[in-house]
């Protein structure tokens, strides 16, 4: 979203100033010190308690949710790569990947103009989804950051247990650059409410089709999924795979990391609305509701086909829930985002347990089946939440000032949403493909054999999470 440069407390230095010349220019001056927005405290607030929170889901959150889904001997090196990935992540994007995604250049990518942050300070601001509303830039900045950390974290459970350490690092710089920066750009980026109606050309080109996704269903899930699954095939197989017992560890740990998502994913959802305002409380409860219904389907679900409701299963299933209602969860309602999550749940669960299986790909940690999936099935199915004939939010028409709500079109929508996923998967799924190629053909990307039979804690970090 486009960045409006405003310089605090000038406009009123200059009412000043001229109060002491003329009535008539005081008058004036103050009318312009009235009109500049000032960014409300509450939005402020939520927006870095939101960034906080979607930190949390990354570091612990994420990495106890994997860690405890593979073996002991390879615990801390899930910790390690989800832990590097966020700060690598984090200093890219104060390098060169806020400006990529959200300036103005192109329809695929924006420029180097804020490299380094160049012009952001605290006194700059960004733009909402109201016409008046801003926050401050930096707190837009650290929330969008935090989206950049946890999206290639998502990737390494695809192939867990079978990566080298450095060569993923570089993997992964290489990837927010010519992948995800380029998405973020063609989803999010738009001139703003306040400016789209002289700017009408200034957006990303999905979003310029007007495709919907609120919180990050192609940009992050579909995203991170793809790739995740090009990452298993093009590494192969982990030794032992289908002949070895290769059982979660610590379903403890699982358990936790699960928990902290769910809380962590309100930051996710809710503060994609960039304010504090009903919509954002509408977003809130549409991601608590979904994530219990997806839960409680995938648990029904096991006790049909098994005879057991696992814990595994239930965490599954809630991360698939919270993932589906992602694109969706500001522009649904509560009763159509319980469907969502319970067919989410219910569709993730076919992929996990038969696809899988009957294609053969060994995608540890099920990256594919749920966050791709799910987020296929989430961003399809917010053509039909958002519908206002269901209890939707519709879309808002910014080309005029103040915005109105648009005349919707499911059906539309429906064509629109469909050709975001396949522009999402052609474009992750082909680069992230020549990336791996690339560096496993050079540096390599798969460590030895003996290396992966001892456990990638010590052979890649020369220490073990348990010391009995």
């Amino acid at each position: 979203m486009n960045a409006a440069k405003l310089v605090g407390g000038g406009a009123a230095m200059l009412a000043l100033a001229a109060f002491t010349a003329s009535p008539a220019l005081a008058q004036e001056a103050a009318a312009a010190a009235a009109a500049t927005p000032v960014p409300d405290k509450g939005d402020t607030t939520w927006m870095l308690i939101s960034s906080a929170l979607v930190l949390m889901m990354s570091v612990p959150g994420l990495a106890l949710f994997y860690g405890g889904l593979v073996r002991a001997k390879n615990m801390l090196s899930v910790l390690m790569q989800v832990l590097t990935i966020v700060a690598i992540a984090a200093l890219v994007w104060v390098g060169w990947g806020y400006s990529l995604s959200f300036t103005g250049g192109s329809p695929y990518i924006g420029g180097l103009s804020k490299a380094f942050l160049k012009g952001v300070d605290a006194t700059t601001l960004a733009a909402t989804f109201s016409n008046g509303v801003y926050i401050p830039e930096y707190a837009y900045v650290v929330f969008q950051m935090t989206f950049a950390c946890i999206t290639p974290a998502l990737i390494v459970g695809a192939f867990a247990e079978r990566v080298r350490f450095w060569p993923l690092m570089l993997f992964v710089v290489l990837w927010l650059t010519a992948v995800y920066f380029p998405l973020a750009h063609m989803v999010w980026y738009w001139a703003g409410p306040d400016f789209l109606p002289t700017q009408p050309g200034d957006y990303g080109l999905l979003y310029g089709w007007g495709a919907l996704d609120f919180a990050g269903g192609t940009v992050v899930h579909i995203n991170a999924g793809i790739a995740g699954l090009v990452g298993c095939l093009v590494i192969g197989k982990r030794i032992g795979y289908n002949s070895e017992p290769l059982a979660p560890h610590s379903l403890v740990m699982t358990m936790i990391g699960a928990s902290l998502l769910w809380v962590g994913w309100f930051g996710f959802n809710a503060g994609s609305n960039l304010e504090s305002n009903g919509v954002t409380a509408l977003a809130f409860i549409n991601t608590f509701v979904a994530t219990a219904a997806a839960a409680l389907a995938w648990a029904l679900i096991e006790q049909i086909v098994h005879g057991k409701s696992s814990l595994l299963g239930g965490a599954t299933g809630a991360v698939a829930g919270l993932v589906a209602i992602t694109p969706a969860a500001g522009f649904g309602a509560p009763g159509t985002s319980i469907l969502l999550g319970a067919v989410a749940s219910a569709v993730c669960f076919f992929f996990v347990a038969k696809v899988k299986n009957r294609l053969g790909y060994d995608d540890s940690l099920d990256v594919f089946g749920v966050h791709c999936v799910g987020g296929i099935v989430g961003a399809i199915a917010t053509a039909i939440v958002a519908d206002p004939a269901l209890g939707g939010q519709g879309f808002f028409d910014y080309t005029v000032m103040p915005a109105v709500p648009g005349t919707y079109d499911m059906a539309a929508q429906l064509l629109v949403q469909l050709k975001a996923v396949g522009v999402t998967l052609l474009w992750s799924g082909g680069v992230s493909f020549l990336l791996y190629i690339a560096i496993d053909k050079t540096i390599g990307l798969r460590p030895s054999v003996d290396a992966e039979r001892e456990g990638l804690d010590i052979s890649s970090h020369g220490e073990r999470a348990y010391n009995l």
